[in-house]
């Protein structure tokens, strides 16, 4: 089927839910993607930072392969030999003591507030089930997850939606503190927000939060799902910071493209939850933890967050370069493989210029160009991705 008979038929079976571009994509490899008339694209997206490993990684693609031909799923009324070893990689190399596997960033985000409420209600009562959200957030697109979510377009239309969930500017201690109250039983924050822009939290934000959690006994909830995984140079961006948080939301890159989800919680946390207070079909399934297992042990075995550090200081050098020529563009945002570039124009028009020259790349909260590359990502490849990005600046008027 040609481009556009594809196109064609989306359009006649499909739900209308995403802006796409005229293009189907049928091999992808390290950091290429293939389309169906054979043009090579250079990705910096990498499936919204899910691709960590880049496209097709070997030891991914022969982990699938083999579970897929012994079992595919059976359900969490058994132990599951590919799950329980994802857990144990995940405790043994953060913070955690128990992990509970989902299927996508959404569903980890909500368990993990509803997670906060158990663990407050249990040790409170019912009063005690508020959550303090960042302003600039994005948790996901469940009813929950979207009022934790800082963004009225995603929201209209949906209402009523959940109560229970106050908003704080990001990295503003002394808001959080007007809000505190004796019904506050969680504090989410992305580490650094993606969706938002790719704005970090500043590490003395981050601490003075972690000290009204503990003072308040708050449950802190790290949401890592975009940030985690070795992008930011650490292998979880928490520990940049110097802090634990007591529950940790994992998803997009944690099984190199497979769709999981994951919520890390220390014991105490962990503890709120028995048998029948949450649960799913298909998380934690065989394949998808398989998928998992394979990807963490290469992440985990090359220390794919050194290498992400390395060429991260390198790229964020590059577009360094371009702030100092384009007046146009602001700053350079970010951590290791996950940078931002703000712009003082909008900035959609630049992805569909570089789409037109075969370099993938995405705009966030309106004037935020992200790159979030496979960590294998190359020099030369970054050289490339900022030559063609030089080359649309200059035919931007007033320059």
């Amino acid at each position: 089927m040609n481009i556009n008979e594809l196109i064609t038929n989306g359009e006649s079976y499909l739900m209308n839910t995403y802006k796409r571009l005229p293009v189907t994509f049928i091999e992808g490899k390290g950091c290429l993607l293939i389309d169906s008339e054979g043009n090579e694209y250079l990705d910096f997206l990498g499936g919204i930072a899910c691709n960590n490993l880049g496209h097709s990684p070997a030891a991914v693609v022969k982990a699938i392969k083999d579970q897929a031909e012994k079992l595919l799923h059976v359900s969490n009324y058994f132990w599951i030999e590919s799950q329980v070893e994802l857990g144990k990689i995940l405790v043994e190399n953060s913070f955690g003591n128990k992990a509970f596997f989902c299927n996508s960033g959404a569903e980890a985000n909500e368990g993990a507030i509803k997670l906060a409420r158990k663990y407050a209600f249990k040790k409170y009562g019912a009063h005690k089930n508020e959550i303090i959200a960042m302003k600039g957030s994005f948790h996901g697109r469940t009813l929950t997850t979207l009022t934790a979510t800082d963004n009225e377009k995603y929201k209209e239309g949906y209402g009523p939606l959940p109560s229970g969930i106050k908003f704080v500017d990001f990295n503003d201690i002394e808001e959080i503190k007007k809000v505190v109250s004796q019904n506050t039983c969680g504090i989410i924050m992305e580490p650094i927000q993606g969706e938002g822009g790719v704005t970090p939290a500043s590490i003395e934000f981050v601490k003075a939060v972690k000290d009204i959690c503990v003072e308040n006994d708050i449950l802190l909830i790290f949401d890592e799902i975009q940030c985690g995984i070795a992008r930011t140079g650490k292998l979880f961006a928490y520990e940049h910071f110097n802090v634990e948080p007591d529950i940790m939301t994992l998803a997009k890159a944690l099984a190199g493209g497979v769709s999981i989800g994951a919520i890390v919680a220390t014991d105490e946390a962990a503890l709120a939850w028995q048998p029948g207070d949450h649960g799913t079909t298909f998380g934690g399934n065989p394949l998808a933890c398989a998928a998992g297992v394979a990807n963490m042990n290469v992440i985990i075995k090359e220390k794919m967050w050194e290498k992400a550090a390395i060429t991260g200081e390198y790229f964020e050098k590059k577009l360094l370069e371009l702030v100092d020529k384009f007046k146009f563009i602001k700053k350079v945002k970010g951590k290791g493989l996950m940078l931002g570039l703000e712009l003082e124009i909008e900035g959609g028009s630049f992805v569909q210029k570089a789409f037109n020259q075969r370099i993938i790349i995405n705009c966030t909260a309106g004037n935020v160009l992200r790159f979030v590359p496979p960590l294998i990502i190359e020099e030369k490849e970054i050289d490339q991705l900022c030559e063609v990005l030089h080359g649309i600046f200059m035919e931007t008027e007033g320059y």
